[in-house]
């Protein structure tokens, strides 16, 4: 059986070797904000277990209620962590109070009226409550699809919960022997070795939620324009192919916009590229005022973008290309001395079942329809007509409704 001084060392080395870890995360990803919790919960652990290493030197039981009042401190500081990694409030007052109360409640069953039993189960109390907070969080359906590492941190939690309750209830029942930390039997050395490879295992659970997250965000930068901030191509075409199974399946429709920008190449020409990039972003900007929730914008490659429209019709892709068409003349009315107006052609397309599930086909669609628009004096929308069908052959055969400046 492992003496009392090696499980509290083993406490301890095993605490700073975790905060060393989350401080290299910390270092390394300054924007992963929970992780600065973590770290904090890991290194005063290990400063909780070291002060409560004094009890085998001094003989009082000082250190044990400093000890273990640091101690759940820091599982509120690694519950706060969790609230924080879910963009949950987590209130500093409640966990001071808390930690406050506890501590209050250890010097009061120590040096007012001792009794063992109390103060094991104010330390349980203090550890069960934060742990239970974030095992909703933790086992919370709403967080999308599952996460490995919140299923290995929720087993955990699940663990030390039943930990500190069963030593609690077993104290009071006088099984199992005397339940202190100062003297161990063979179940409290047991009990003692499963609650720090317990702590290991929550702390790698929480790590794997950090793995998770940032690999999500690099997935979501990939298909992300550096310049604009909006869907890239690549997101684009995935979007439409989305789509269009969506709509092969259930015949309900939706519409696209094709969009770009009239006389870029001049901007650029004059004013120099940096000055043709801040038009981008502007634009942009000016365009997702004018958008509807789902609807998506991205860039398709240069100066020109394309709007998905779900579920709507060719009527509704019309309403969205006017209110482009309108903020963009707007913001040139109002520009002045150096600032550079923006005028945009737009084509309108809407599927059919002759498109199916090919994205490319709709897109060409709208592309004739700007191409249309363009031929007709800019800064207008143009129309894609689906009669004739649109099929490789036919190619050629397009029917346009072309809207002029004014009736646009």
């Amino acid at each position: 059986m492992l003496n009392v001084p090696t499980l509290w060392t083993v406490f301890v080395v095993n605490f700073l070797a975790l905060s060393l870890i989350w401080a290299y995360v910390v270092g390394s990803y300054p924007t992963l904000h929970a992780a600065r919790f973590w770290t904090a919960s890991a290194f005063l652990a290990a400063v909780a277990a070291a002060i409560a290493m004094g009890r085998l030197s001094t003989g009082s039981l000082l250190p044990f209620v400093v000890g273990g009042t640091l101690m759940i401190f820091a599982t509120s500081l690694g519950t706060m962590g969790v609230a924080r990694f879910y963009n949950r409030p987590a209130s500093w007052m409640t966990v001071w109070g808390g930690t406050g109360l506890c501590g209050a409640g250890l010097v009061l069953f120590y040096y007012v009226f001792d009794s063992p039993p109390a103060r094991i189960l104010i330390f349980s109390a203090g550890e069960i409550i934060p742990l239970s907070l974030t095992l909703r969080l933790l086992i919370s359906a709403g967080h999308g699809r599952p996460n490995p590492g919140a299923q290995l941190a929720a087993i955990v939690t699940w663990l030390m919960i039943a930990i500190y309750a069963m030593r609690a209830v077993a104290q009071f029942l006088h099984s199992g022997g005397n339940f202190t930390y100062s003297h161990f039997g063979a179940l409290q050395s047991s009990l003692v070795l499963v609650m720090v490879f317990s702590a290991m295992a929550w702390n790698f659970g929480c790590l794997l939620m950090a793995i998770d997250r940032l690999r999500n965000e690099v997935a979501d930068l990939a298909l992300m324009d550096d310049l604009t901030g909006v869907a890239n191509r690549r997101h684009l075409l995935r979007r439409l192919t989305e789509e269009c199974a969506i709509s092969e399946r259930s015949g309900q429709a939706f519409a696209i916009l094709v969009i770009d920008l009239d006389g870029f190449k001049v901007i650029n020409d004059t004013y120099g590229h940096a000055a043709g990039d801040a038009c981008l972003q502007h634009f942009t900007l000016m365009v997702q005022t004018r958008l509807r929730p789902g609807d998506m914008l991205a860039r398709a490659g240069g100066d020109e973008f394309c709007v998905v429209l779900p579920n709507s019709t060719v009527n509704e892709g019309i309403t969205i290309a006017r209110r482009v068409l309108e903020v963009c003349r707007e913001d040139a009315a109002g520009c002045e001395g150096g600032d550079i107006p923006i005028a945009v052609s737009i084509g309108v397309a809407q599927w059919s079942p002759e498109i199916g599930v090919f994205p490319d086909r709709l897109v060409a669609a709208a592309d004739h329809a700007l191409y249309a628009a363009k031929n007709n004096g800019k800064d207008g929308f143009a129309i894609y007509d689906h009669s004739p069908p649109l099929a490789p052959e036919q190619a050629g055969d397009i029917v346009l409704r072309e809207a002029s400046r004014k009736s646009a």
